[in-house]
């Protein structure tokens, strides 16, 4: 049986990747030390979608709690499946350019050598698998903020007839920008993935991701927008803007669609290969449409405030143009639009509370009833 290891397995890419080749009789090896708890606090833990992984899945998935930048942990568990590894999915990362900022080693080393330690691994022991890599469209640093951009009430958006009105597409250049700290340690990998592909004809690709969301995200002040948003619209936790009026444009993508499409290039691979993800035209927002979806969808008002000051290098303006991808793989379609993917986000984290708020009923009742019985006369 063909073995897929997936790095951050219980992230949000890594676990629909999880569901997704498991679901298609693959045997599933996950990597995933919890470290977006060690990024943005326990609320942001990944153990207990690790934990559903587990129960679900059981002897069909292994799962290893190993930090990627541990050379000889990774390279001896490469050894041990060896060419039974026919596809990694690499998606573990630091992913907040606010965050690596705070701590520029741990973020470089986790997202450009950790990258560096998997290639390598997979040269040495499983050179014909297809190497998949989650980058970002924060490899383009804020080059998209000086096109000509137009204010209109609910957003930001690109003049009519421009060459990207469509989406930016992978002709964008990577230099003379702002990228952050964390763009600059995912523009490492993202090369080191291609060179990786272009110098050892090795089948690999960096998918360049918009906004990656969807039911299973664990939505932190610093990274998860739409998951964070909704959790605050249900929760009544306040909110803050950062600039740009609040009219700043994302292109959303649900990570079913993503992962799918990582499907669609493991059935025809490529070599150091490059392409912009995201929901593109099919499936985008600004921050204040987010706000009134999200209103709409749970029946409460958001408490929010505003900052005019901006995240560093953080866009106005993004939408993907994936059309390279489609005319590859013309089969791939979206499956999830805007509506369709916060309605998902809202009822997946409803029930989170419920099953949140059972459990600790129960542990409050069995506590009770411990303390009663140590009160009975002996």
């Amino acid at each position: 049986m063909s073995t897929v290891l997936i790095t951050g397995s219980a992230g949000l890419i890594g676990s629909e990747s999880v569901h997704f080749f498991a679901q298609l009789g693959f045997n599933i090896v996950g990597i995933d030390n919890d470290m977006r708890a060690f990024f943005f606090g326990d609320s942001a833990s990944t153990a207990w979608n690790r934990n559903m992984l587990k129960d679900k899945y059981g002897d069909r998935y292994h799962h290893y709690d190993i930090d990627i930048r541990d050379r000889d942990k990774i390279e001896t568990l490469f050894k041990d499946y060896s060419s039974d590894i026919t596809l990694i999915i690499h998606t573990a990362a630091q992913p907040s350019h606010d965050w690596a900022a705070k701590d520029p080693h741990t973020d470089f080393t986790v997202n450009a050598n950790g990258t560096l330690v998997l290639l390598e691994a997979t040269r040495q022991y499983c050179p014909n698998a297809v190497f998949i890599f989650t980058s970002t469209n924060k490899v383009y640093g804020d080059t998209p903020n000086y096109l000509p951009l137009q204010e209109l009430e609910t957003r930001w958006e690109i003049e009519q007839n421009h060459k990207y009105q469509v989406g930016i597409d992978e002709s964008m250049s990577i230099d003379y920008a702002k990228h952050s700290l964390f763009g600059a340690s995912k523009v490492a990998a993202d090369i080191l993935v291609q060179e990786y592909g272009r110098y050892f004809d090795m089948k690999t690709v960096s998918f360049r991701g918009g906004c990656l969301t969807g039911p299973l995200h664990s939505g932190a002040q610093l990274h998860g927008f739409l998951a964070y948003l909704m959790q605050c619209t249900i929760t009544g936790e306040p909110y803050t803007i950062f600039g740009y009026q609040g009219k700043q444009v994302r292109d959303n993508i649900h990570s079913y669609d993503l992962v799918n499409a990582f499907y669609h290039f493991y059935q025809n691979p490529r070599c150091g290969e490059v392409y912009n993800m995201g929901g593109s035209r099919h499936s985008n927002c600004s921050m204040l449409e987010a706000i009134t979806l999200c209103e709409k969808i749970t029946g409460n008002k958001l408490q929010y405030s505003y900052t005019d000051t901006n995240r560093i290098g953080d866009h106005i303006w993004y939408i993907s143009d994936v059309r390279k991808f489609q005319s590859h793989y013309p089969e791939w379609q979206y499956k999830y639009d805007m509506e369709t993917i916060l309605s998902e986000i809202y009822t997946a984290q409803v029930s989170q509370q419920k099953q949140r708020h059972s459990v600790s009923s129960l542990a409050s009742e069995k506590e009770q009833s411990l303390n009663g019985k140590l009160l009975l006369p002996v």
